[in-house]
């Protein structure tokens, strides 16, 4: 979803997205790209005390922190835990063809459509035995989050982290600011801002995926989360007034964003935000990643996009999510049902978390008495919500969003007019891509 090499400096090509995970966190979790390419899996073992496991957690502090947790596992079960781990990108590039040869018992993947797409493919086993015993240990949204099209569960969570508006609370408090909660306070919020010289919503969409949450916010805000699972997964059309609303919406606050957003990075944005430039900042929790000075990163707080109608509320949350799945043949399948159901435990995620302090707990019953503040606020934001999604290019095919929606947006970023020419173009690559399977 987010544009990094492990420099920190943006990759040239925006179809290779890497996913900035939570609060300070580390480049790491690939978006997709198109599924060619062949790939092994380590899903030839039968030994009845290992449960073999595929991983893209490829970089080292994600790798050590479930390596933690597989290590804990063991000591508790007596059962080792044989990981295969690739390279993020290339786990993504070729997870179409691995599942279909010869997987690893469990694998580590995306909730979402991006779980749902395969589960319907019938390379997942549904795991409803595991969700009998963890069902307790997760909130309502995390539930629907985790189960397939068919209704049965296909995921375990493991963590997660919200997008919000950012801002600085020294300035709201020296400027006299309210956090609004409604459409037309922020619209006069913005206003305000501009007329106080600052510039109201920092924005960088060079890596082209940032405009994506922006659109996402408005859409589930304005038409309600259904309609939006619908449109992601290419049920609903984007020609469909509800979707124009959404355009002339974004339309309204488009000039209060910054200038030049499609030759800016959404770090040089976040500087802005850093430097009291800006007022407001839209992105997921990892911008907290560039408030280096300590004071400033405590000055840093969010509030959720506000309310659009009143019918959909602030109900849905965007919050990127990440645990497991089990193949659709495990070789050990009793061993890696006791392992998924490990998995779903607070505990596990504490693990975790102590390796990796940038995400929160996927479960409802977690310590957060480490916590940051900005950590607690984000766990109570997902904790809290009635519905989650996961982010335009996990909530729909990749090959669409990377191709055709990234593309558009930034169109609709540098001139607004004509939208409805460009939600046609949309409307005829969406059916040209979903079509082909």
């Amino acid at each position: 979803m987010h544009d990094f090499s492990p420099s920190g400096l943006s990759l040239p090509s925006p179809g290779r997205r890497t996913l900035l995970r939570g609060l300070g966190g580390a480049a790491l979790l690939g978006a997709g790209v198109p599924l060619l390419s062949a790939c092994g899996g380590g899903g030839t073992a039968s030994d009845p005390k290992t449960v073999t496991l595929g991983s893209k957690a490829s970089d080292p502090v994600p790798k050590k922190a479930f390596a933690d947790i597989y290590a804990a596992y063991t000591k508790k079960s007596g059962i080792t835990v044989d990981v295969n781990t690739k390279d993020s990108n290339t786990f993504q590039e070729q997870i179409n063809s691995y599942l279909q040869g010869t997987p690893d018992d469990v694998f580590t993947w995306f909730a979402g459509y991006r779980m749902q797409f395969f589960a319907a493919k019938g390379l997942a086993t549904p795991i409803d035995d595991v969700w009998k015993t963890i069902g307790g240990n997760f909130p309502e949204a995390m539930h629907k989050l985790s189960k397939g099209e068919d209704g049965k569960y296909y995921f375990v969570p493991l963590y997660s982290y919200p997008w919000a508006i950012f801002y600085r609370k020294s300035v709201f408090k020296e400027k006299g600011y309210e956090v609004p909660t409604k459409w037309d306070d922020f619209v006069a919020l913005c206003k305000q801002m501009k007329k106080d010289g600052l510039v109201p919503i920092a924005f960088g969409d060079k890596d082209a995926w940032p405009a994506l949450g922006t659109f996402d916010q408005i859409n589930f805000r304005q038409n309600g989360y259904d309609f939006h699972v619908d449109l992601m997964a290419g049920k609903a059309a984007w020609t469909d007034a509800k979707v124009r609303k959404v355009f002339d919406l974004w339309s309204e606050i488009l000039p209060y964003h910054q200038e030049g957003a499609v030759g800016r990075t959404w770090q040089d944005a976040a500087q802005t935000l850093a430097s009291k430039k800006a007022g407001m900042y839209l992105l997921g929790t990892f911008v907290a990643q560039q408030f280096t000075d300590k004071a400033a990163l405590e000055d840093l707080d969010f509030f959720a996009f506000p309310e659009i109608d009143p019918a959909h509320g602030q109900d849905t949350v965007e919050a990127p999510t990440d645990g497991f799945m089990m193949s659709k043949s495990p070789k050990n399948k009793a061993q890696a049902v006791k392992l998924l159901e490990y998995l779903g435990t607070s505990e596990a995620e504490d693990i975790y978390l102590k390796s990796d302090p940038s995400v929160v707990h996927a479960t409802n019953d977690a310590d957060t008495s480490s916590y940051t503040p900005l950590q607690k606020k984000a766990y109570d934001m997902i904790s809290g919500a009635k519905s989650l999604t996961q982010f335009m290019d996990r909530d729909s095919r990749p090959d669409f969003t990377s191709t055709v929606m990234q593309p558009a947006l930034q169109k609709f970023v540098r001139d607004p007019k004509g939208v409805d020419a460009l939600l046609s173009s949309i409307e005829r690559q969406k059916k040209t891509i979903f079509a082909s399977g």
